[in-house]
């Protein structure tokens, strides 16, 4: 099976300051659906962050879907991004004046890739079946202030899986959910990515979630700034 996420001799720091990224390697096959856990000040974010070009790493090799991040400038990064990363912030990020439909249609009326790949429908047909998939359905014309924080949280997820991209990063998205939500939740992510044969890399600190997942990562056990 071909490689989603090759990482090679990656070191990476803010400004001036310590490592705080040091990983020899950290491969990831296309369709894994990958558990990375560690204690604060680990690296998860950044590390989540190097992965969605967000971040550009000043050593080492990147490389998602073939194409090295690193040899990328920051325009660049950003295309690449909007076209094969579908993003799950811990805080949502979601745009609170838009509605619940305009908030997950948004990377596709941003991205012709991602409204190529939409298979003829339009693009709020699709964000409305993403949104019954994730039983958030009858809430679309709802701005997204108007809704709790588990409901903010599939609006984030339909954002982040709406035209398909290959690659799904989530940090810490369920960390404000009891455990039968979240585990709810994450049946139901699992069916989208699945859906679209995307390989999903999810950060968290509870553990109890693992077993979900079929690989799981320590940063401990990978990156050597964090032993």
């Amino acid at each position: 099976m071909s490689l989603a996420i090759e990482v090679r001799g990656l070191r990476f720091r803010y400004g001036s300051g310590p490592w705080v990224l040091d990983i020899p390697e950290l491969t990831l096959e296309r369709g894994t659906r990958a558990f990375l856990f560690g204690p604060s000040g680990s690296g998860k974010t950044t590390l989540l962050g190097v992965l969605a070009g967000v971040l550009k790493a000043q050593e080492g090799e990147v490389k998602l879907l073939g194409r090295d991040l690193t040899s990328l400038s920051g325009a660049q990064r950003d295309a690449f991004r909007a076209e094969h990363i579908g993003y799950v912030f811990q805080m949502f990020n979601l745009i609170p004046y838009l509605s619940v439909l305009d908030n997950i249609a948004l990377p596709a009326r941003m991205n012709a890739a991602r409204r190529a790949r939409l298979d003829g429908a339009g693009v709020k047909e699709t964000a409305a079946l993403l949104a019954d998939h994730l039983h958030i359905g009858d809430l679309l014309k709802k701005r997204v202030t108007e809704l709790s924080v588990g409901q903010q949280q599939r609006v984030a997820a339909c954002r982040a899986l709406i035209g398909a991209p290959e690659i799904i990063v989530a940090d810490e998205p369920t960390s404000s959910l009891d455990f039968d939500r979240r585990e709810a939740f994450l049946e139901l992510l699992f069916a989208e990515c699945e859906r679209a044969g995307a390989t999903l890399v999810f950060v968290s600190h509870d553990r109890t979630l693992e077993s979900m997942f079929s690989r799981t990562i320590s940063l401990l056990d990978i990156n050597r700034t964090a032993f």
